[in-house]
């Protein structure tokens, strides 16, 4: 009876630890919550407009959320906008029509991902009155200077361009929401 009182309370004790962590770790998105912002930095409440659905809609990309932008200078095409893990940020020739709403749906979504935000994203050298957002399935997707933002799933780790140029329609975008220097 002792020697079954005795696991019990290392076992509790063991556990406490684990649980209260966990607990403490989670912002309800099942990631941890982002660090404050650097000094530099700026939060923005990123306002919405609407978007008609370019097709199926499907497809909202990774379910993580980018919490803020920063203004990056890669060789060969400038300065671009780059997401919280360094990812190089692109917009779609597609979307020229109205830029407000997005195009890419369906399987186009599998390849390029489209950036989801909260209701702040973080700024760093990009204006932050050229950001904004357009309703995708009841989520934002993140826009600069009208035109919606995706991410490439052929970039597979941060300060790469590898979907510059691609199909002559994908750029990455510089922080004024114009295509980065194409690549020579």
């Amino acid at each position: 009876m002792i020697l079954r009182r005795i696991v019990l309370s290392l076992a509790a004790g063991l556990a406490s630890p684990l649980l209260l962590g966990a607990c403490g770790s989670s912002n309800g998105s099942g990631s941890a919550a982002p660090a404050a912002p650097a000094a530099s930095d700026s939060a923005v409440s990123a306002p919405a407009t609407s978007a008609a659905d370019g097709g199926d809609g499907s497809g909202t990309g990774s379910s993580a959320l980018t919490t803020g932008v920063t203004a990056e200078a890669m060789d060969g095409i400038g300065t671009v906008v780059a997401d919280d893990r360094g990812m190089t940020l692109y917009r779609y020739d597609k979307d020229e029509s109205d830029p407000s709403k997005w195009t890419c749906s369906g399987t186009c979504t599998k390849t390029w991902l489209p950036v989801i935000v909260g209701d702040s994203v973080r700024t760093s050298g990009v204006a932050e009155n050229l950001l904004g957002t357009v309703h995708r399935n009841g989520r934002k997707q993140l826009t600069l200077a009208g035109w919606p933002l995706y991410r490439y799933n052929g970039d597979t780790g941060a300060r790469q361009a590898n979907g510059q140029g691609k199909d002559a329609q994908w750029y990455a975008v510089a922080p004024s929401g114009q295509k980065a220097a194409e690549t020579g």
